[in-house]
């Protein structure tokens, strides 16, 4: 990455002053909202595939997982290069991808191909806004935007937007998709609307880097010499696959072995849980920035220590086969969501640089989406391995993972 010193393109006091009144972050904030919503929209609707068109639960599960396919690469260059040419030129065409996947899913409920093609663009879309979209939003909670600007406020504003989309937009879609009109369609029309009107609001969004004149090859741009810091190693790598494993397992694998318990309302249960888990996950992190602490790995810790049990709910709701304890597991699973995501998030932004903030926030969430592939591999152990020994394994590695982050909590804390 080159080290050229960058400032904000607004540099007037007054028109400082006006975007302060104005709080600019919202207006990333809203989009960050609408293609989150988008991104989870197709969770409680696994169901809904499974019974109309038939699907087994290793397709509607790589379906679940194909839009990594599209988060991961859109990550790992959208930070890195919107740290080069700026965040709106990479942030702006985000919310337009996500209605192009929505329109696909739309209309391809009984072809695989389609909803697999959707899913692609509707991960593009919500990678770019992941990686570009939380380092603009902490950017734009500082001076010259904010002059009461507060230590890790940016991580949790942009975690707060994305857990909200996540939420609400599983529980709309489950709603509109067991109850309302054309149920395979609804959900994602109604995404459309909400993310284009987002899309005019992004519009108003300043600009808080310039494009970098400097000759230095795009190829160094794409390097995070920050990756290979010994704590981002040591405390953000193990947590990090936790942090949508413990979401993915809460909303897309408990919801598939539960239906039964449900005759005629699987999928309206299935958005409950979403909306369970994930309401948990929004409602812990304020707690989670109050536990953070910029001298050790605290948050992260607690985070961890309640994943442990988390899981062994999980395990207790899938070996009782009990609908009441899979909400209990899905509230705790929901909880360590949200604090693991404020709590990396807020490491991350310690870490890293003004050059390479959004490159290694990319590098973050690409390591949190292996934890999608969760249901897919349980999915395909399924023959061999109950799912109650798979959530107890779980709750075992969490637990190392929890003794290596403990370990070096208080060491390599960043200088800067």
């Amino acid at each position: 990455m080159s080290a050229t010193a960058e400032v904000p393109t607004v540099a007037a006091a007054p028109r400082a002053a006006a975007s302060r009144a104005a709080a600019p972050w919202l207006s990333v904030g809203a989009a960050l909202f609408a293609v989150a919503w988008g991104g989870n929209e197709f969770t409680p609707l696994l169901v809904m595939y499974r019974q109309i068109d038939h699907m087994s639960a290793l397709t509607v599960n790589v379906l679940l997982g194909a839009y990594v396919l599209g988060i991961v690469p859109a990550l790992l260059l959208g930070g890195p290069l919107s740290d080069r040419y700026g965040r709106r030129p990479l942030f702006v065409p985000a919310p337009l991808i996500a209605v192009a996947g929505s329109a696909l899913l739309a209309v391809g409920a009984a072809s695989a191909p389609l909803l697999f093609a959707g899913r692609v663009l509707s991960g593009v879309a919500l990678g770019l806004v992941m990686a570009v979209g939380t380092s603009w939003v902490k950017e734009l909670s500082e001076a010259p935007f904010e002059l009461d600007s507060a230590d890790g406020r940016g991580a949790s504003r942009a975690a707060l937007a994305l857990t909200s989309g996540f939420a609400l937009g599983a529980g709309v879609a489950a709603a509109l998709a067991q109850f309302g009109p054309l149920p395979a369609a609804s959900p994602y029309v109604v995404h459309i609307a909400i993310t284009l009107a987002a899309f005019f609001v992004l519009l108003q969004a300043p600009e808080t880097r310039r494009r970098r004149r400097d000759a230095a090859p795009l190829l160094d741009d794409l390097r995070i010499p920050t990756a290979m810091d010994r704590r981002f190693l040591l405390v953000v790598v193990p947590m990090a696959p936790w942090v949508f494993g413990t979401a993915a397992s809460a909303y897309a694998i408990l919801p598939g072995l539960m239906m039964s318990q449900v005759p005629g309302l699987e999928v309206g249960i299935s958005g409950l849980l979403c909306v369970v888990a994930l309401g948990c996950g929004v409602a812990v992190q304020k707690l989670a920035a109050r536990v953070d602490s910029p001298r050790s790995a605290r948050g992260v810790v607690a985070a961890l220590a309640v994943t442990v049990p988390a899981m062994c709910l999980a395990a207790v709701a899938v070996g009782l086969h009990s609908l009441p304890w899979a909400f209990v597991a899905a509230a705790a699973l929901g909880t360590a969501y949200g604090m693991l995501l404020v709590g990396g998030l807020r490491e991350i932004q310690r870490i890293a640089g003004p050059d390479d903030l959004a490159g290694l926030t990319a590098v973050y969430y690409s390591l949190t989406y292996l934890g999608f592939f969760i249901p897919a591999i349980l999915a395909a152990l399924g023959a061999w391995i109950t799912y109650s020994a798979m959530f107890l394994a779980g709750s075992l590695i969490a637990a190392l993972s929890l003794g290596v982050v403990a370990m070096s909590g208080r060491r390599h804390l960043p200088t800067g």
